[in-house]
C-alpha cells in the first residue's frame, strides 16, 4: 500500500473539517463546526503553530494527524504535541498508523522538534498498542492536566 503525507493549508480546510468532525464524534469531544473552523484555519494558515497533514492510502484520503508546537526546557527546545490523529475506520488495523507515526517523527525532526508528547483515552487499547509499538512511553511520574481559559468550553465529557 502506497501511503502519502500532505501537509494541509487552508486551501485543504473543506477536506479536513469533515474528519476533524469525525474523530470528535469518535472521541465524544464536545465542538462546534464554527470553532473547529476557526481553530483550524489559525492552525493552517501559521507554521510556527504546528502544522496537519492529510493522510492518502493508495491515494484515498484515509484520515489526518495534526502537531502542535511547543517549547521544553527538559526536551532542549521545540517540542509538539500530536493533538489529534484519526484514521477512518476502513483504514484501520492495517499497519497506516504505525506508518504514519514513522514519517511524522521524520517531519518532526525536520521541523526542530525534539519530543512528541500525545493523549491517548485509557480505555482505548488499540491505540495504546499502536503509539507504545511506536516507541510512546507513559510517563507514570507525570499526570496531564488541563485548564480551558475562555472561550467556548470545548474538550471530552
Amino acid at each position: 500500500m502506497q501511503l502519502r503525507l500532505l501537509q494541509a493549508d487552508n486551501s485543504r480546510l473543506d477536506e479536513l473539517e469533515p474528519l476533524v468532525a469525525a474523530y470528535h464524534d469518535f472521541e465524544s469531544i464536545r465542538s462546534s463546526a464554527p470553532t473547529r473552523r476557526a481553530a483550524l484555519r489559525q492552525l493552517l494558515g501559521d507554521n510556527r503553530l504546528g502544522a496537519v497533514w492529510l493522510v492518502y492510502a493508495d491515494d484515498e484520503l484515509a484520515g489526518y494527524i495534526a502537531l502542535c508546537r511547543g517549547f521544553s526546557i527538559e526536551f532542549n527546545g521545540f517540542d509538539a504535541f500530536i493533538d489529534e490523529f484519526f484514521l477512518l475506520p476502513e483504514f484501520r488495523g492495517r499497519g497506516i498508523g504505525k506508518r504514519v507515526l514513522e514519517e511524522i517523527g521524520d517531519e518532526a525532526r525536520r521541523l526542530d522538534i525534539n519530543a512528541l508528547h500525545l493523549e491517548v483515552a485509557r480505555d482505548n487499547a488499540p491505540a495504546r498498542r499502536l503509539y507504545s509499538g511506536a516507541g510512546f512511553k507513559a510517563r507514570e511520574k507525570y499526570v496531564l492536566m488541563s485548564r480551558a481559559l475562555g472561550g467556548e468550553q470545548q474538550g471530552s465529557g
